[in-house]
């Protein structure tokens, strides 16, 4: 077994041009108060990964340039489209006016498994601060709430591993 190249790799998803010139997917992920760099640099890797429409930046999530989000980013901050809210909220209602689902990633009293989910396009994905989840007034906005089963003791994932995990889902039920 070899492994492939970085060039091979681009070669077979048809070249570094078809791949900018490909459509975006109809996925917006909603960063509510995020408090690592780190974090956000490898939420925007996951998202240039999947070809998401945008990210949205809110409250005090840190916004690029910022050495720390773009190490581990891996240069993909500048291969995808981002946007600053000072209010989440605020961000949530614009959304919802463009018609896009909202989906909290978030543990609630009326959170169903992120695999049994219907995500409905255009779709947003709120994913929340690392201690405190996604805030009440968003999850008041949502459409629904979504969860990963965690079968340990752990009750919750790291958010970028999480982002990840229900990003890919979102985007297989297309």
């Amino acid at each position: 077994m070899k492994k492939r190249t970085q060039r091979e790799n681009l070669r077979l998803k048809g070249g570094l041009r078809k791949i900018k010139k490909s459509p975006k997917n109809e996925i917006i992920l909603v960063l509510d108060n995020i408090k690592s760099m780190y974090n956000v640099g490898a939420i925007f890797r996951t998202c240039e990964a999947i070809k998401a429409k945008k990210i949205i930046l809110c409250g005090i999530t840190a916004t690029p340039p910022r050495d720390k989000i773009y190490k581990t980013s891996m240069g993909t901050v500048d291969m995808v489209e981002w946007e600053y809210f000072k209010d989440s909220a605020e961000a949530i209602n614009a959304l919802k006016k463009d018609n896009y689902q909202i989906v909290s990633l978030e543990q609630t009293d009326q959170s169903i498994n992120f695999k049994k989910a219907k995500y409905r396009f255009p779709v947003a994905v709120v994913v929340g601060h690392e201690k405190n989840g996604v805030s009440k007034k968003v999850l008041d906005l949502s459409d629904i709430s979504v969860e990963i089963p965690m079968l340990g003791q752990a009750n919750s994932l790291n958010v970028a591993t999480a982002t990840g995990i229900i990003l890919y889902e979102v985007l297989n039920q297309k």
